[in-house]
């Protein structure tokens, strides 16, 4: 019986962390995406900047946990006159000894704009027809 338990207990000890790391892994990669998310739609705003995006980026994390969640996170952003996108990177906590898994998500949204009108709009037909 007990030589059983010396070959089984470590494989089911190591089919559980394993399961435990790939949560903890992809609760990360969540929290990135979302962080990333919320600063594209800050730095995307009519009157956004890029370290508006990286604030709320930042912030994000910070609520959802910090160093807990996404360890050494870091926000950068840029933005165009059409598109802002916000990279988020950090590195996930681990159960494995020495194995320090890095996770990096981006979004990418446009930016907001005032632009004049074309005098002109498509109905459901696709007919174009003047004002």
């Amino acid at each position: 019986m007990s030589i059983e338990l010396v070959i089984v207990l470590p494989a089911l000890f190591a089919i559980l962390f394993l399961g435990m790391q790939a949560a903890l892994y992809h609760h990360a990669r969540t929290v990135a995406i979302a962080a990333a998310q919320e600063g594209a739609r800050a730095a995307g705003a009519e009157h956004g900047t890029e370290s508006a995006g990286v604030t709320a980026a930042t912030a994000f994390v910070a609520t959802a946990g910090g160093d807990d969640v996404l360890a050494t996170a870091t926000a950068t952003a840029d933005r165009t006159t059409t598109t802002v996108t916000v990279t988020v990177t950090g590195v996930s906590l681990s159960v494995i000894p020495g194995w320090h898994p890095r996770v990096t998500q981006t979004a990418s949204v446009p930016v907001e704009r005032l632009t004049a009108p074309s005098g002109e709009f498509a109905n459901s037909e696709g007919v174009n027809r003047g004002n």
